[in-house]
């Protein structure tokens, strides 16, 4: 599996966007909408909880890559989800995100440098545009030879997915 940056809302500022702000005129009933996601991350195993807030993940998404280059990236990616579904934490700081870096068995010193001097700049922005081309508007989707799926998704059918695609299963 290989994680590719979204541009989920990147019109949010660092210190975040209040839910009500965010989808004001477009008729969306909010509490519906989290007690929905709570309920299918709860059916999932999945840590969720209600928030009032959402926040910028551009910078996460950046720092992912650092992980990704140092090989952590699948940690890295879980404890970003943590902080950002479970605590409501904004993943937009750079003390949230040092702290996500140490728990990964990253420097966090080096991981804020790299985000801060735009090393993985490009690299973000490639992957933001590959998801335009690839007409992708939610998160997670999962693609794999023309299949895909959106949305939390329980292991089962991920597993079906990959294995309708051909791929063989490891030992």
């Amino acid at each position: 599996m290989r994680w590719i940056a979204f541009p989920l809302h990147p019109e949010t500022p660092e210190e975040g966007q209040s839910l009500e702000s965010l989808f004001a005129g477009r008729d969306i009933d909010i509490p519906s909408v989290l007690a929905h996601l709570k309920a299918t991350a709860e059916k999932l195993g999945l840590a969720f909880t209600e928030r009032d807030m959402t926040y910028n993940s551009r910078r996460a998404q950046e720092m992912a890559k650092y992980a990704e280059a140092q090989e952590c990236s699948h940690d890295f990616h879980r404890r970003v989800f943590e902080a950002y579904f479970a605590r409501g934490e904004n993943i937009a700081s750079y003390d949230v995100l040092a702290e996500i870096a140490a728990a990964a068995g990253l420097d966090p010193l080096a991981a804020e440098q790299a985000v801060r001097q735009g090393r993985y700049k490009e690299a973000v922005d490639q992957e933001w545009q590959r998801c335009r081309d690839m007409r992708i508007t939610a998160v997670p989707t999962f693609h794999i030879d023309g299949r895909r799926l959106v949305g939390a998704q329980s292991y089962e059918a991920i597993a079906a997915m990959v294995r309708a695609a051909g791929v063989a299963e490891r030992a």
